[in-house]
This record gives structure tokens, sequence and C-alpha cells, in this order.
């Protein structure tokens, strides 16, 4: 249901551009895909303030112990919003010590069931409360669309801290028949001291991804945000704490990677690690998590997702699924389906198709109604963007429309469309994380299948197909976490998400979540004389 809301909120069909290609500006201030060079108008003044700015610490909003900081920037102009504390490893040790003693003294694990459910259902509820609050703040802080996070991303943030505290009192042992005299049973434990690492493209979704299942099962937190969008998840931490979270339940720590992100890995009283990231990154978090106390590590990383069209598609619904598919969120996400493989048969109708769709495509400031496209998180992933574009014509396939930046003020890129798109080429096996589908042929089942399982990553894949058989197939044959069929991008609470191969370890939401923060205890008491085994 989530992807069908997101879907149509960001299809909306809107005016075409002029004919020939140029460029066109509507009176909103919303640009239709250009080829030529353009300027925003001056952007929107957000709706919101920035009222938290500092890290959270045992239930207090302090700055770094060595009292640097650092600036979130608008991704609209590249202006500073903010400065945040500059947190390391000194702050990490403050909010794992306060963390540690939460969880070893404190009421949280030694609450009823029912009482962090209530917590937790107080929570939701502020938060659906807040709901523009808070998606003001994320979309000026990370670019996305306002529609997107109002109507999509806080909603599906609140369904998430619902259906975790309605799991509370829900986790329970078993009780086993042993081979002998005994009495056999498990206790499913909160592991305790959880650090966990969550990404820039979604901050508020990746919060409820990690914090929801930790505090069901009863576990203490310290979270590292992103550095270039710190700024919701102390807002909505803050709520939490207005619900009645403990102090110290959930710590917060702004900072880089390198700094606060190692220290928090390598901690000794840290007890496990989920990070959500770069395949390369997850590589250094796996290796510091071995390298000091061997502490459990999940991991949601990369993907390169094949999106595949077969001969029987609609070609007309294949497109805006594809386009979809990829361009979601900036195409700033780990899942795009950013290989799209098209039926010979049907692939010079789907590129023209999908080449009109992305120039109709309405990009510009994200806190206007109406919009399609905001800009990149920063200037880092917009050059990255760039390069790889280079790197397509350089390469040889054909750029059809796009390439370029949009506009001269932030980091606005244009939708861009590859076709003659060959597997070794970088913009076919690098994730790119941005506006820039790439469109390969194929002629048979087996062909794609192997082509699409020729990756380092297995993180999601999709279908559009009206056959049973070539649907089932494909489900079976694809490596990957998730594949949707005939559609794309759905998300509910109950459905686990992660990844094969470097795409990550383990799996979030759902059930199978909880199993990252708890532990199993075999406990088995002598019977003496039992009147039955």
């Amino acid at each position: 249901m989530a992807s069908r809301r997101i879907s149509s909120l960001l299809s909306r069909s809107a005016p075409l551009l002029s004919r020939g290609g140029k460029q066109s500006y509507t009176s909103g201030g919303i640009f239709r895909y250009t080829t030529a060079a353009a300027a925003l108008e001056e952007p929107i003044k957000p709706p919101v303030s920035v009222q938290y700015d500092k890290l959270l610490i045992n239930g207090q909003f302090v700055d770094a112990a060595s009292g640097k900081t650092f600036p979130t920037l608008d991704p609209r102009t590249g202006e500073v919003i903010t400065h945040v504390p500059e947190g390391d490893a000194e702050d990490i040790n403050r909010a794992v010590s306060a963390a540690r003693k939460a969880f070893d003294e404190g009421p949280w694990p030694k609450m009823t069931a029912y009482e962090r459910q209530r917590i937790l259902l107080r929570f939701a509820d502020l938060v659906e409360k807040h709901n523009d609050e808070i998606a003001a703040l994320e979309t000026w802080d990370s670019g996305k669309l306002f529609e997107q996070c109002a109507k999509i991303e806080v909603p599906m943030f609140v369904r998430l801290f619902r259906y975790y505290a309605g799991w509370t009192d829900k986790i329970h042992g078993m009780t086993i028949p042993g081979d002998g005299p005994h009495h056999v049973q498990t206790l499913h434990e909160p592991i305790g001291v959880c650090g966990q690492i969550i990404p820039w493209n979604f901050p508020l979704v990746m919060f409820a991804w990690k914090v929801g299942p930790a505090l069901a099962c009863g576990n203490t937190i310290v979270l590292k945000t992103a550095e270039q969008t710190p700024l919701s998840a102390l807002l909505v931490s803050k709520l939490l704490h207005e619900a009645g979270l403990p102090d110290g339940v959930l710590n917060i720590v702004s900072g880089f990677g390198p700094t606060a992100g190692a220290a928090l890995c390598s901690h000794m009283d840290v007890d496990k690690i989920a990070f959500t990231g770069s395949t390369e990154t997850g590589k250094i978090v796996l290796e510091l998590s071995a390298k000091s106390n061997l502490k459990p590590v999940t991991l949601e990383l990369g993907g390169k997702s094949p999106f595949i069209v077969c001969e029987d598609a609609d070609v007309d619904k294949a497109v805006e699924l594809a386009h979809f598919a990829l361009f979601f969120n900036q195409g700033q996400c780990c899942c795009a389906g950013s290989r799209t493989y098209v039926h010979e048969k049907v692939y010079d109708e789907f590129l023209e198709k999908a080449k009109a769709r992305a120039l109709q495509r309405a990009v510009g400031d994200p806190f206007k109604s109406g919009m399609e496209q905001g800009p990149q998180i920063d200037s880092e992933q917009f050059e990255k963007i760039l390069k790889y574009i280079r790197s397509g014509t350089e390469s040889g396939a054909t750029l059809e429309t796009g390439g370029d930046r949009l506009g001269t003020k932030g980091y606005y890129v244009q939708p861009t469309v590859f076709s003659n798109v060959k597997d070794d080429m970088l913009i076919a096996k690098d994730e790119i994380f941005g506006p820039v589908q790439t469109i390969l042929k194929f002629n048979e089942l087996n062909d794609v299948i192997k082509r699409a399982n020729n990756t380092r990553y297995g993180l999601a894949a999709g279908v559009f197909t009206s056959n049973l058989d070539t649907a089932n197939t494909l489900t079976r044959a694809l490596r990957a976490g998730t594949v949707w069929i005939n559609c794309f991008d759905t998300f509910d609470a109950t459905i686990p998400f992660g990844g094969y191969k470097m795409s990550g370890i383990g799996r979030e939401k759902g059930e199978y979540s909880l199993k990252n923060y708890l532990q199993v205890k075999a406990v088995v008491t002598a019977l003496k004389n039992p009147a039955w085994l």
C-alpha cells in the first residue's frame, strides 16, 4: 500500500514541456526537465525553525566535549541551516556510559512489556500530532520533497513504531521437551547496549527501522546520525522523551564516520551494531566490530537492482513503474531499480516513452506542491553523479536526455536517461545514487537472469510481466533479498528487508528484525521424579 501511495504522489501528470526539448518554467517555480542552463527562483522559507541542535546524552541536550561544531546545509542552496556538535570518541564514551547504566540499572529493560508498549504508542501519537513540523525539518535538511515527507515518510514512521509497540508483549521463549528428566526452556533477552548508525537518504525511516525494534526488545541505544542530516532525529527523540522514555535509553551523537562512527563500532561496552550505508563503509564497520569485542553486526548496504521489463509488458505502465523505481527520492535509494533491462521486442517503444517521461519530470524547490524531484544531498554526491554521467558518455552509452546540472544554485541534477548501455560499463555496475536511468536490452529469460545476477550486490529486483510462469521463474532465480512483481518500493512495516551478497547481513522490519536485538538463553533444570516428560 505504501508503494502505491508513493507512486501516486510522485507520478502526478503535469503539463508537458514545450516542443523541441526546450526548457519549460511554470509559474510555480517548477522546472520541466531541460537541456539548457537555468536558475531556480528564490527558495521558499521553510515553515519550521531548528529547536534542537545538540547531542542528546542521558536525557540532556549537550555540546560536544571538544566544543567543536560543524554545519548542516540546505541542499537547495548549499547555505548553512545551523551548526551541530562534532561528536568524537569522548562523546561516544559518554553516550555509551549513559546507555550502559540505563540498561544495567535503569527501569527500561525491567519495565513490563505493557509499560514499554504504552510509551511507544504515546510517542507515535506525538509524532503524528507534529507531522508537518517534522516533515518540514526533514525537507529542509535533506532536500526531500515535502509532500513525500508529510504524506508518506512521517506516517510510515508512525506506523513502524505502532507496529513495534505491538510486539513488546509478544516476545517470549519456548518450553522444549528434552530427552531426559529435565525442564528445558528458552529465554529471549535484550542484547544490551546497541550502537546504530543511520544514513542521510532516509533519516526518519531508518531511525524507525532501527530504534523501533531495539526499544521493543528492551535495549538501550547510542545512535549516530549522518553528518548531512542530523536534525530530524533530535526532534523526534525529544518527543520520545516527552512520551516517557527514561533518560539514557536513547542517546544521539552527531559526528563523522572516522571519528564518532569508528569509536562506536570499536567500543568494548557496545553489545551490538546496526549500520545502513555504503558497502565500503560496511566492511569497515564489520572489521572494527570484530577487532574489538566481536559484537554482532547487521548491515543494510548498497545495491544495483535490476528492473526487468518482459516482452508481454504493458509498456506505458512499465515505463511509469521503471521511472518511479529509479528516480524516487532523487535516485538516492539503495534499492533503486538502476539497471533497467528491457526485452528487445519492446525496447524501442519503451526507450522513447522513458525519455519522454524523464522530460516531463518536475524538478525544483521540494517545498513546492507538485514537485517530483528536489536537489541531491550535497556537493560531494552532486559531483559524483555528474562524474558517472561523463563516464557513461565516454564509455559509449547514448545519452538520450539530461546529463548536467539544473540551475545555478544548489545541487539539482537533470533527470538523465542512457540507452545502449553494456553490462561492463561503470554506469551499469556501480551504485550511482542519483537520477540516472540506464536502459539495457535483452532477448531471452536465461540471458537476463545471468546478467541481472552478475553483480556484487543483491539487495532488490523488480519484474514487470503479466505471465505468472515468468514471474515465478524470475522470483526464484534472482539473487536478491526482495523481488517486487509489478510493483516497486513496497515497504510495509511487516515486510523484511535486507540483501544477499555484498548488500548486507541480516534483515530489518517485520518479525525478522527482532532477532537482531535479542539473545537466546537455554535454561535446563533437573527434575526429580517427574510425573511426565
